[in-house]
Formats: C-alpha cells, structure tokens, sequence
C-alpha cells in the first residue's frame, strides 16, 4: 500500500509518500480501506517531536480515520466486513496513524459510520467531535440555558462546540476573523458571532451574557489564554475549559476566581477510555441523523500531498495565518 510516513521527527519535509507493508489484522482488530483522514495539531505535535510519543519508525502520521471495513481478525464482534466505520484515537502510545490506504484498528476505538455520512465528514468530525463532546458533557456538565463561549467558531473545535452545546439548548457566542465565517458560525447555530480583532469585542460579549450573570461556560481553543479578562466575565459557579496551551504559562488574579466559585478544568482527548469515546460516538451519530452535526469539512489533499496538508495547519495553528475553515482532509490518491 501506499502510506504517508516519517523516519524521524522534523519540519512537515520529513513526510514521505511511499510503499509500505500492507498491515495484518490481529485478533480483536480490523483492516480497513481508507476513505479519509483529518489533520489535527496533535499531528504537528508528534510530527515534530515537541510531544513525546511512543514512535515505532518508519510512523505513519495521522490520528483519524473513516472507511470501509475489509478483513476482520479473530475475535472481533462489533463489526464485520462492509461495515463502514469511523474512528480516532490512533498514531498514538505506539500505535501506527492513519494517513494510509489501508489501516489496522483495535475495535475499541471505532463506530458505525451512519449511512447517509460521507467519509469526509465523519474524518472531518473525529477528533474534533469527541473533544467538544468531553468538555461539554463529561467536564464543564452544561445545562440547557446557559451561556457559553467559544473561540474560534469556524475551526474544528469552535464548529463542533457550536453544534453540539446548541443541540443541549445552550445560549451560545463565538468569535470568527471574517464577516463569511461569522455567517457561518450563524449558520451552525451561534447566537452571537463576532469578530475576534474588534476593538470593543469583550464589551459585546458582556452586554450578550450580563442579562444570564455572565458566561457560564468559557471554552478556551487558544494557546494562550487570557485568563484574567475570561474571569472578568464569567457567571457565578461558571467552568472554563482548557485544552491548549501546552507551554502556556497564564497568570491571574486568584480573588476574583474563587469569590465567583469558578472551576478551571483542564483534559486531553486521548487521556478518555474507549467506553468513554464510544459515548461520545454514540451521542456525535444520533446527532448527525437528526442533522444537528455538520462536520465542518475544509481544504482537502491526497496522501502524497500531506506534507502540504501539514504546512497549511503548521501556519495556521503555530502562525496564527487564519487562511483555514474547517478540517484540513486527506483522501487515497487516484490509481
């Protein structure tokens, strides 16, 4: 098969499009055909090296992944060849990634691709819509009515906060660098999208949240957050969730966080078990068939090209470009 790969941790030139041995399924496993895959900054992170991860070399890059089941190993009991499945959780603690036309994956970290959900989408939805669903659901616990932020509501992330924090009856406001993304943050079901280089922007965001005794939920993409101004806004017993930042070092005020009763919680997506994810899976499909989850599915490359396709999240997640809308997806090159 055909695979994008390292042979050493580096700059996006260190991928290489090449042969590689077509995986075997082994028991509680199964191979699967790709039909995409999504680009992430966990990616960039391993990639480079400025994460440490268990790498067994030559690593195949690429964390999600949706496609068409082939061949099953022993053992395997939720699905069988045909099925179509989507999953993420892989390239990680020694496990090869995705970004090939073929790729062996413990059940455990896979689901039913619902039938009318293109492998794009579901890709395009993986990481994004498990990490959104965990903040929301298994940390912050949000409650229909409340107030919630997000950055950055035309990403990855802010398009899958968006959706799902709207579909638990939240009140929800979002920040975009365009007037076309702030449309489409509308669109996905913002109640209110602004325009994050606004001089007057948190005046905006208060005269919006005041009325409910603040933000409720702050759920904070950036990688350095400005904690001092996000607890200047929140309500009473509000939660701000943090999931970036990685050699961020904020400094704040603690009085005006703890005399609002305020928690500050942090978690990574992969830390979740399997049964965890799964949940996540489950809640992500029943919403994407009632059509409440639109994964935001943005530039998309061939697996020879993926070294571009890392460049292009490279400049927008470390270099702040803002050229990116949606999930950067990576398809088979043609035969």
């Amino acid at each position: 098969m055909r695979a994008a790969y390292i042979q050493q941790t580096g700059a996006p030139d260190v991928i290489t499009y090449g042969e590689f041995p077509k995986p075997v399924p082994q028991k509680g496993e199964v191979l699967i055909r790709v039909g995409a895959v999504s680009v992430n900054p966990i990616d960039l992170y391993i990639r480079s090296g400025s994460v440490a991860m268990p790498l067994k070399f030559p690593y195949i890059v690429g964390c999600d992944v949706a496609g068409t089941i082939e061949t099953v190993g022993v053992g395997v009991r939720r699905f069988k060849e045909g099925d179509r499945v989507w999953g993420s959780n892989q390239g990680l603690f020694g496990r090869q990634g995705t970004t090939a036309e073929y790729v062996v994956v413990d059940e455990k970290w896979l689901y039913p691709t619902p039938p009318q959900e293109l492998d794009t989408e579901a890709a395009a939805g993986a990481l994004v819509g498990i990490t959104a669903y965990l903040g929301l659901f298994h940390r912050a616990h949000i409650q229909q009515g409340e107030v919630l932020f997000v950055n950055g509501g035309a990403g990855g992330v802010g398009s899958a906060v968006i959706q799902q924090a709207k579909a638990a009856g939240a009140r929800v406001i979002t920040t975009a660098g365009t007037p076309e993304k702030q449309q489409y943050c509308l669109q996905l079901g913002a109640d209110l999208a602004l325009d994050y280089k606004s001089a007057d922007l948190d005046d905006q965001i208060r005269d919006f949240a005041s009325p409910s005794g603040g933000i409720h939920v702050w759920f904070e993409t950036q990688r350095e957050p400005t904690l001092d101004r996000t607890i200047a806004m929140m309500a009473p017993r509000g939660r701000i969730l943090v999931l970036a930042g990685r050699d961020s070092q904020p400094q704040f005020k603690l009085g005006p966080f703890y005399t609002k009763d305020l928690s500050l919680l942090g978690y990574a997506m992969f830390n979740a078990s399997p049964d965890e994810q799964r949940e996540c899976a489950v809640a992500i499909n029943n919403l994407y068939q009632r059509g409440g989850w639109h994964p935001a599915v943005g530039p998309t490359y061939t697996i020879s090209t993926t070294a571009a396709a890392h460049q292009l999240q490279e400049d927008n997640t470390l270099r702040k470009q803002g050229t990116l809308a949606g999930k950067i997806v990576i398809v088979p090159d043609l035969l």
